[in-house]
């Protein structure tokens, strides 16, 4: 094992190897070292040693040397000696030095001591001057979150604290600011939820303030696009079986664009929503704000609506500015469940679309029984139909609105009804039942543009002035009921729904109209004992009944319903048929009751013996033809052929039966001859009347009448009870009125020839009855 060294034999080498250098630089060099390395082991005692060793060592050389050569060796004793004096010289320096080094090294020690401690100090001061910084950085986030909150920037304001309070705080939790700030943090997110809810209902309350300018702009906007709509029909027709908010109406007019929100006339920006959203969601509220959010646009829709509605207004403003308030709350509902995600369930919006909606209908059905004019409900009608239109653009339900207009359909046909009805009324009681004079073509062409009546004349084949054969009631009844009928089909125009309603509705109308307040009025006038009021009544009715069968074939191509073509049938059509045919039969009374009057005045004296030579009608004969001539030529003048034929037919026949009683009156027993003569001429002036009249028909009902005189003044009155006689020769007499004239006429006939000859009648004829097997 090698034997350890000694710290003295490393110094006393490094002595010894001093000694070695060359230089005096070299041995300070290698000296201080050595020195500073005694010093910091407290080894200097030990260099000390060694060096006094070296001198020794030096000094034995020395003497060994100077002992070899004295001359040598006394000047080796002198160099000796002064290096013995440098040595000590240099010991005192190097102890100077030592001293030195170690007093620079307590000071060096004292100011590492010192450096130590100032960079402590320095730390500490760079540790609090970066926490000071931190804070500052805190505060100022945290200043500028009020600021950013002052600024009404509340989405700023928001993410500065989360960031305060996610970043920033982490960095200075370890100090009291943060807990203090972090505690402050949920009281700042209630000043930002709070402050963006107050600018939220700025916003709220602005746009229900807005809603009904938006509403307004949106029915301009519809009523736009039906101007649009009517504009493309006049250049193609297939596109008038679609209807407005229909698809093929979108795409034909989606070139127009046009945005209700946000135009020249307003605009409404979502904005203070949308940063309320964020702010809610960001601070895990979106449930709280829904509810709020839901629970305001519920009071909104409930301020929105009044309590009563007035329509009697001139310009409808009332209920303009409900539909249109209700409109743009609709609209600003819809454009932000557009606008959002969950936000506005679709339930909820049609709850309230559903709310407003019927509101606003038990408004105006409260109001409506106010309403008594028809102009005045088309115009409310028109306003609705605008509504509807408008909102069925934006996808709400309108079927109740339809149902509303349904009920204003039914309430608008009742009081065109009774305007009609008063109109029908006037009309025929102010009619003076006379052909209607025209002056010129222009007011004739007029009548027969409004009237149902084909002329049998061109206009320029007319001589004017010119009469038409009805009254003016006719052409005045026409024009009210093309006016009924345009009025009607006036609902329907813009937006209805049941248009099958408005068909049954004019149908049943005109029919309760023409029936009760025309045709009836003209029957009831049936009771006039005027032929001519009668007649020209008579006329009426034939027009207006013409005028129902073409009205039928006008409804029919009017439809609206688009149903089959199915035939449609007015009832007043049979109820003027039927008037004139009552018409008819009071002008037949009429005729036979003068007729009756006439023959009533007959004075025949039936049992007279004998006539004068020259006999002429009687005077109620020619009384009788006179006045059937007169009434045809002149009261009856303007009734078609065919029925003054009729009133021929049967005035002749109920002449003929008037006549033909008149010798067969119970109260006449005995007929003479000579009556027979006068009989005959009466009949034989009827007959002469009829042929004059030229209608061979007409004879027919005299057959009866000629045949039964002619039996009573036949000489051969056995061939009566020939049957085959009979009915060749009378085949128009009856048979029991025949045996009763014989048995007149054989009576008078003995009368007459007892007047002559006092010679006992005969008895030929007395039992014409009982031959005829007549009891």
């Amino acid at each position: 094992m090698p034997a350890l060294i000694e710290p003295r034999d490393d110094l006393t080498a490094a002595v010894h190897q001093i000694m070695l250098s060359s230089s005096d630089n070299d041995y300070i060099d290698q000296l201080i070292p050595v020195m500073k390395d005694a010093r910091h082991t407290d080894r200097a005692a030990q260099l000390i040693q060694s060096l006094s060793q070296v001198s020794s060592d030096r000094e034995s050389d020395i003497e060994r040397i100077c002992n070899t050569n004295s001359q040598d060796f006394i000047s080796s004793v002198d160099q000796l000696q002064r290096v013995r004096e440098g040595t000590l010289s240099l010991t005192s320096e190097v102890l100077r030095l030592a001293q030195a080094i170690q007093t620079s090294t307590e000071k060096l020690l004292e100011q590492k001591r010192a450096l130590v401690e100032s960079r402590s100090v320095r730390q500490n001061i760079d540790e609090t001057s970066q926490a000071l910084e931190d804070c500052l950085e805190v505060l100022k986030l945290a200043n500028q979150v009020h600021d950013l909150l002052g600024q009404k920037n509340h989405y700023a304001a928001l993410r500065a604290l989360d960031e305060l309070q996610n970043v920033h705080l982490r960095e200075v939790t370890r100090y009291k600011i943060a807990e203090m700030i972090e505690k402050s943090v949920p009281a700042t997110q209630r000043l930002i939820a709070e402050a963006v809810m107050t600018d939220l209902n700025t916003w709220l309350y602005r746009i229900r303030e807005t809603s009904q300018f938006l509403g307004e702009v949106a029915f301009y906007h519809t009523e736009m696009r039906r101007q649009r709509q009517k504009d493309r029909l006049e250049h193609d027709d297939y596109l008038g079986s679609f209807r407005l908010n229909s698809a093929i109406e979108r795409v034909a007019d989606e070139t127009e664009e046009f945005d209700v929100l946000n135009n020249d006339e307003v605009q409404v920006d979502f904005t203070p929503l949308f940063e309320c959203m964020h702010i809610h969601d960001a601070l895990g509220q979106s449930e709280r704000f829904r509810a709020e959010y839901a629970n305001t646009r519920r009071k909104q829709k409930d301020l929105l609506l009044p309590t009563t509605l007035d329509l009697m207004d001139e310009e409808n403003s009332d209920l303009s500015n409900l539909l249109e308030g209700i409109a743009g709350f609709a609209i600003v509902e819809k454009a932000t469940m557009k606008k959002t995600e969950n936000l506005r369930a679709t339930v909820d919006v049609d709850e309230l679309w559903d709310s407003m909606c019927q509101s606003a209908i038990n408004l105006i059905s409260a109001a409506l029984p106010t309403i008594d004019n028809d102009g005045k409900l088309l115009k409310i009608k028109s306003i609705i139909a605008l509504f509807i239109q408008t909102m069925d653009s934006w996808g709400y339900s309108v079927t109740s609105l339809d149902a509303l207009l349904l009920t204003l359909f039914g309430k608008y046909a009742e009081l065109l009804k009774q305007r009609f009805s008063e109109d029908f009324s006037e009309i025929v009681t102010t009619d003076d039942y006379m052909p209607m004079p025209i002056s010129n073509i222009e007011d004739y062409e007029k009548v027969v543009n409004v009237s149902w009546y084909t002329p049998d004349k061109q206009p320029d084949q007319i001589k004017f002035p010119t009469v038409f054969p009805f009254s003016q009631m006719y052409p005045l009844c026409c024009i009210d009921i093309r006016s009924l009928l345009n009025q009607i089909y006036l609902f329907s125009d813009d937006h209805f729904q049941n248009s099958n309603v408005i068909d049954d509705t004019l149908k049943n109308s005109l029919d309760e109209l023409l029936c009760t307040k025309v045709c009836q009025s003209l029957v009831d006038r049936l009771s006039s004992q005027y032929p001519g009021q009668i007649v020209q009544i008579l006329t009426n009715l034939g027009h207006f009944e013409t005028a129902c069968r073409e009205l039928q074939e006008l409804l029919v191509e009017a439809r609206t319903s688009g149903a089959a073509s199915a035939p449609i049938v007015l009832k007043a059509t049979e109820e003027f048929a039927a008037g004139r045919k009552t018409a008819e039969k009071r002008i037949f009374e009429l005729v036979n009751s003068k007729i009756d009057d006439l023959v009533e005045t007959a004075e025949y004296d039936w049992v007279n013996p004998s006539s004068p030579p020259n006999l002429q009608p009687s005077l109620y004969m020619q009384e009788l033809t006179r006045y059937m001539s007169n009434i045809m030529s002149s009261v009856l003048l303007g009734l078609p052929t065919e029925i003054k034929e009729l009133i021929y037919f049967d005035a002749l026949s109920h002449a003929a039966t008037s006549v033909l009683s008149l010798p067969l009156d119970p109260n006449v027993t005995k007929i003479t001859p000579a009556a027979v003569r006068l009989l005959d001429v009466d009949v034989k002036h009827l007959s002469q009347f009829v042929d004059s009249l030229g209608n061979a028909i007409l004879h027919e009902n005299l057959d009866e009448l000629r045949q039964t005189v002619e039996l009573m003044g036949t000489e051969n009155r056995e061939e009566f009870f020939d049957v085959g006689l009979r009915n060749r020769r009378y085949g128009r007499v009856d048979k029991v009125h025949g045996a009763v004239l014989l048995e007149k006429v054989t009576q008078g006939a003995e009368i007459a020839a007892y007047e002559h000859s006092p010679a006992k009648p005969s008895t030929q004829f007395s039992t014409f009855k009982d031959r005829l097997g007549i009891r």
